[in-house]
């Protein structure tokens, strides 16, 4: 290729948006919950058992400590990792964690919109939106955007879809 050639296919860039700061709380309940269940259980075969394997107490006390560990470090990671950008040629995300994603899909390969709230979302007034595409990898999502924001990202894809000339294959 000449060093004069220039390409217009979009690059894998880091996204320059944040999700909404309200996801860490959604983050946190909703891992909470878990930590919850988890700790009962464990409690309640310790508790009842007469004669509970010290492994059983081990784990429990473990718990014990993981789970607010976790539930103070996993929402603050995970706020600072997802991102997300619509441009008039790609939408671009990066989520995870532990295990980081970035992905790009270009605004031509898009085949549908969808806009996801489960209870607890919109308790905090969130959604995700998920950008199915034409590819092996299967659909990009952007979680814990704020509900109005949400859905303006929506109709804004949907008419650059629209605008774009391509067969989304």
């Amino acid at each position: 290729m000449s060093e004069h050639t220039t390409s217009t296919a979009p690059r894998l860039r880091p996204p320059a948006h944040r999700v909404s700061r309200r996801a860490i709380g959604y983050w946190t309940v909703t891992a909470s919950i878990l930590w919850i269940v988890l700790l009962g259980i464990q409690t309640l075969i310790v508790v009842t058992s007469d004669d509970a394997p010290s492994f059983l107490t081990v784990t429990l006390v473990l718990s014990c400590v993981l789970g607010p560990l976790h539930l103070l470090v996993m929402p603050q990671w995970r706020y600072r990792v997802h991102r997300w950008e619509v441009t008039g040629e790609a939408v671009y995300t990066q989520s995870g964690w532990l295990k980081q994603e970035w992905r790009i899909a270009p605004v031509s390969r898009i085949q549908t919109v969808d806009i996801e709230r489960d209870p607890f979302e919109q308790l905090f007034g969130l959604a995700k939106i998920t950008v199915t595409t034409a590819s092996a990898a299967g659909p990009l999502r952007i979680s814990g955007l704020a509900h109005d924001r949400a859905l303006a990202l929506a109709d804004e894809l949907t008419k650059t879809t629209q605008a774009v000339r391509g067969d989304a294959t």
